[in-house]
C-alpha cells in the first residue's frame, strides 16, 4: 500500500505512519503528565519541529537546483522531500540536550519517543512486507496522442517505468523535466507516461506549453492503470523488471535522476 485515503484526501502511507507515530507519542506523554506529574510533551514538540525543519532543509540543499527555480515550492511539503537521517538525528540531539539536566524527564521522553518510532518504523516494515511484489504489468490498452492504441505489455522486454500523472497535479508538473532527463540518460529503460483521466487536447496543450516532447506519453482516460495497480494518488511511479514484474512503487515526486535510477535495481 502506498497511500491512505481520508475522504477526498490522499496521504502517502509514510506520512500517515509519521502522523500516527506523533499522535501516539503525545498520548504516552499525556499519560506521564496525568499519572506521574512529568510532562515530556513540550520537549517532544521541539524535537519534532527541529527534526522536521532539519530534514526538509537538508533535502532542499541537496536538490537546490530544483527549488531555486520555484522558491515557494520549498514550503510545499506534499512532495515528500525529507532527509530522514538528518531529521531523526536532529530530533535525538535536541531531545538529549533539553533533557540533559532533568533526570525525571529522561525516562518519559525516551518512552514516548520510542513509542512513536516503533509505530513509524514498525508500520513501514509491515507495510513493505505486505506489499505484493512480482505482480505483472496489467493487461490494459492505452491510447497514444495520435489516437492509436498500444497494450502496456508491448513495453515488456526491458526494465519498465510507468509514471501515472495529470496536468492539474503540481508535483507531477515539477517531476516531468526530471523524468525527461532520466529517459534521455537511460535508453535501456522503457519509460511510459500514462496520463490519468484527461483528453488528448489537454495533454498536448500542456506538453507544447512546457516544451516537453517525450516518447511514450499515453492516455488512460478511464484511469484503468490506477485502478488495476491500486494507485490512489499522483504522481505514482511503478518500476517493473524486464519480465514485466512489479519491483517497486513510489508515490510522490521523484528526486533528480543522477544515480538514483540504479538504486531501483533496473539498470
Amino acid at each position: 500500500m502506498d497511500a491512505v485515503r481520508f475522504g477526498p484526501l490522499v496521504v502517502p502511507v509514510q506520512v500517515a505512519l509519521l502522523l500516527a507515530g506523533i499522535t501516539l507519542a503525545h498520548s504516552v506523554a499525556a499519560w506521564f503528565r496525568t499519572r506521574r506529574g512529568v510532562d515530556p510533551g513540550p520537549v517532544l514538540w521541539k524535537m519534532i519541529v527541529f527534526g522536521f525543519l532539519a530534514g526538509r532543509s537538508i533535502f532542499v540543499l541537496r536538490h537546490h537546483e530544483i527549488y531555486s527555480n520555484a522558491p515557494l515550492s520549498i514550503i510545499d511539503f506534499r512532495d515528500g522531500g525529507f532527509d530522514n537521517l538528518a531529521g531523526f538525528a536532529t530530533a535525538v540531539l535536541v531531545g538529549m540536550e533539553l533533557s540533559r539536566r532533568s533526570t525525571t524527564l529522561r525516562r518519559p521522553l525516551l518512552t514516548a519517543t520510542l513509542t512513536g518510532c516503533f509505530v513509524f518504523f514498525g508500520g513501514s516494515a509491515l507495510n513493505h512486507a505486505l506489499t505484493p511484489v512480482g505482480v505483472p504489468v496489467p493487461t490494459i490498452e492505452v491510447r497514444r496522442l495520435d489516437n492509436t492504441t498500444v497494450p502496456l505489455s508491448a513495453f515488456v522486454g526491458r526494465p519498465l517505468i510507468i509514471n501515472l500523472w495529470a496536468t492539474w497535479c503540481p508535483p507531477c508538473r515539477r517531476e516531468m523535466p526530471v523524468l525527461k532527463a532520466a529517459q534521455l540518460a537511460h535508453p535501456e529503460i522503457h519509460f511510459v507516461f500514462a496520463n490519468q483521466g484527461e483528453s488528448a487536447a489537454t495533454v498536448q496543450s500542456y506538453l507544447d506549453a512546457n516544451g516537453l516532447q517525450m516518447p511514450n506519453i499515453v492516455l488512460d482516460p478511464a484511469k484503468q492503470v490506477s485502478a488495476r495497480t491500486g494507485s490512489s494518488g499522483y504522481p505514482t511511479t511503478l518500476f517493473y523488471d524486464a519480465q514485466g514484474r512489479l519491483y517497486k512503487r513510489h508515490m510522490g515526486e521523484l528526486e533528480p535522476p543522477r544515480k538514483s535510477w540504479r538504486l531501483v535495481g533496473l539498470s
